[in-house]
């Protein structure tokens, strides 16, 4: 059982930023996210696309930005429970909640704080008959562990970012990938594009365009894949592992079933306090929250967090006083023995 004072549904921005605000507040974290990785939409969709309404940042791209936020949580050691979804909570007594995901992971903590962006990512899947039958089989939707790619037949389907990255870093990893895409062009960072012409015309990446993968085939697992070319055909390719990566679809998940107010498919909640739902000790942040005048932007995300750590402050120390120093004041104390702080003034003599 995992034990922690908030635990964090959701691995976006404002989910990680949260982790920030609670430490500074002496409180332990513990985040769940659906995705492999942390950094919600801006890791899986958009990596290396351009931010530009970061304070502080004119241009920052979006997984730069989830590397910097990373940076900037590590001294607090958050926990992850990553590749999971939060199912079903219960309310233990009046100190505790208990949260389950779909693996069976249980989860205890002093408040809950819903950030999960859109919702739950689910993976487009291809309109292939039989498709279900090979999930999980070498069907797979996302690349959570590249070594077990290692000289491996892949076949990845897709024309987007992470069709373009994940080609190019198992072409390192894998003994044949091939990049099948529906159109001739891809849509995504053009250094990726570029790098994908240069690894295809190294022979390290077999490209097949305008294409569709129109059946797959294996006695058990996948085998082979059946290729649709335009004015061609159809054949089949050998491979381990067919990856279609055509992007994913945002939804409200088990979350919607927590007996929480919903509204439009966002969490309603308090937004003349902190942030809290109609349920006591349950907090919505970011994306998913919805309230008068809401504004779906990271930095707004950034805000509620705030404020929903001092709310949860306030519930875990009942009548104790917080009083509020700026960092550049009081310095950062991490869980792990480090600290940060701005040089000391020094007082010296001017002759």
């Amino acid at each position: 059982m995992i034990t922690t004072d908030i635990l964090i549904i959701g691995a976006g921005p404002t989910g990680l930023f949260a982790v920030f605000e609670a430490g500074l507040l002496k409180m332990k974290c513990h985040i769940i996210d659906a995705l492999p990785q942390p950094g919600g939409q801006l890791a899986e969709l958009y990596p290396k696309k351009p931010i530009f309404d970061i304070p502080g940042y004119p241009s920052v791209n979006a997984g730069e930005l989830v590397d910097n936020l990373m940076e900037q949580i590590k001294q607090f050691q958050p926990g992850f429970t990553l590749g999971e979804t939060a199912v079903s909570y219960t309310k233990v007594d009046d100190e505790w909640f208990e949260v389950i995901t779909n693996k069976g992971t249980v989860h205890r903590a002093k408040a809950i704080a819903i950030a999960g962006g859109l919702g739950t990512f689910e993976p487009r899947k291809p309109t292939i008959e039989n498709v279900a039958d090979y999930e999980e089989k070498g069907l797979e939707y996302f690349v959570k562990e590249p070594e077990h790619f290692r000289n491996k037949k892949v076949v990845i389907a897709g024309g987007g970012d992470s069709a373009l990255d994940w080609s190019i870093f198992l072409s390192n990893v894998a003994s044949e990938v091939t990049l099948i895409h529906r159109r001739n062009e891809f849509r995504g960072a053009l250094d990726s594009v570029e790098k994908v012409q240069d690894l295809k015309n190294q022979g390290k990446i077999k490209l097949i365009t305008p294409a569709e993968v129109t059946a797959i085939k294996g006695d058990g697992k996948v085998e082979a894949i059946t290729v649709a070319v335009d004015g061609q055909d159809p054949y089949d390719i050998e491979t381990d592992y067919f990856i279609p990566l055509f992007g994913l679809t945002p939804k409200l998940g088990e979350i919607g079933n927590w007996g929480l107010n919903i509204e439009k498919n966002a969490i309603v909640v308090n937004n003349a306090l902190d942030y809290q739902t109609n349920i006591d000790g349950i907090y919505a942040i970011g994306d998913i929250n919805t309230y008068p005048g809401k504004l779906k932007l990271i930095l707004c995300g950034f805000h509620e967090a705030t404020l929903m750590c001092q709310s949860v402050y306030n519930r875990l120390n009942p009548g104790k006083k917080f009083v509020l120093k700026y960092t550049t004041v009081s310095g950062v104390d991490g869980f792990d023995g480090s600290r940060k702080e701005a040089e000391k003034a020094v007082v010296k003599k001017i002759d």
